[in-house]
């Protein structure tokens, strides 16, 4: 159970328009329209609409890899939009990405170990990067056994793993540097039903014994639902309703959120 205090993430009146041409004119495309939440730390905030919606976006804006169009995006209580260069890459330290697709998010060329150990690498000032060769190793060897993976994994590339174990992999990189917030964009869309909810298990796991702070998004409404506190469903750019998880999918107030809840199967997450 979460604890409400001031919020690690918050959205306030947050909109995201696109220039695109059509034919010889160019327009505004609204993508996300005057949105507002706010994450918790410690809590899951399940993110849930159809493609299309805008949920991609408000993930790329809470990363600080897309500038709002309007409104303002707060992590830590410090506006991204006004942030200085140091206090990003300190943010970026804070809040880790696990995109979609397993394979795209790896590296082909490189080998496990270098992968989980690039944070590292990139963030070599920060004092808990481990020193030296065998330091590496060891905080590497920990890292796969969080995930469920074996160190002879470190000296194999990515196409010698199922989609599942890499995207164990992708988990295990974005937990590197002690993250409080993981944005969870689709991480079990491209996997079979069973290895996601190995996966989503794994992740609920690694929430409790690390304290995260979670953004999930998905299209699934079952999904979002076994692993959230709270809902936000999105519907093309707006936010159409939010509440706490169990009472939004046994009683939702909007049509959008009862079709969500109708379109998508159970999912066998409920057993690890």
């Amino acid at each position: 159970m979460y604890h409400r205090s001031m919020a690690l993430v918050e959205v306030a009146a947050v909109s995201k328009s696109y220039l695109r041409r059509t034919g010889l004119r160019t327009e505004l495309q609204p993508v996300v329209r005057d949105i507002s939440f706010s994450i918790e730390a410690g809590e899951t905030l399940g993110l849930v609409g159809e493609s299309g919606s805008g949920k991609s976006t408000v993930a790329r804006m809470i990363l600080g890899l897309v500038q709002p169009t309007s409104g303002v995006v707060r992590v830590e209580g410090v506006d991204l939009a006004q942030a200085s260069r140091a206090e990003m890459r300190k943010l970026r330290r804070q809040m880790q990405p696990v995109f979609q697709d397993p394979f795209a998010a790896l590296n082909p060329r490189m080998k496990v170990f270098d992968i989980v150990t690039e944070p590292w690498r990139i963030h070599s000032e920060d004092a808990q990067s481990p020193r030296g060769a065998a330091a590496l190793h060891s905080a590497a060897v920990d890292l796969l056994h969080s995930v469920g993976l074996d160190e002879k994994a470190l000296d194999r590339y990515p196409h010698e793993f199922s989609g599942g174990q890499r995207q164990r992999i992708n988990i295990a990189r974005a937990l590197a540097l002690r993250p409080r917030l993981l944005i969870l964009d689709e991480p079990v869309s491209a996997l079979d039903v069973s290895v996601g909810a190995q996966i989503v298990n794994l992740l609920r796991d690694l929430q409790r014994v690390h304290g995260l702070t979670y953004l999930f998004i998905s299209h699934s409404m079952p999904l979002v639902r076994y692993l959230s506190t709270r809902i936000a469903v999105m519907e093309r750019g707006r936010l159409v309703e939010i509440g706490e998880a169990e009472t939004l999918c046994t009683a939702p107030r909007e049509e959008y959120t009862r079709k969500l809840l109708k379109a998508t199967p159970e999912l066998p997450v409920g057993v690890a």
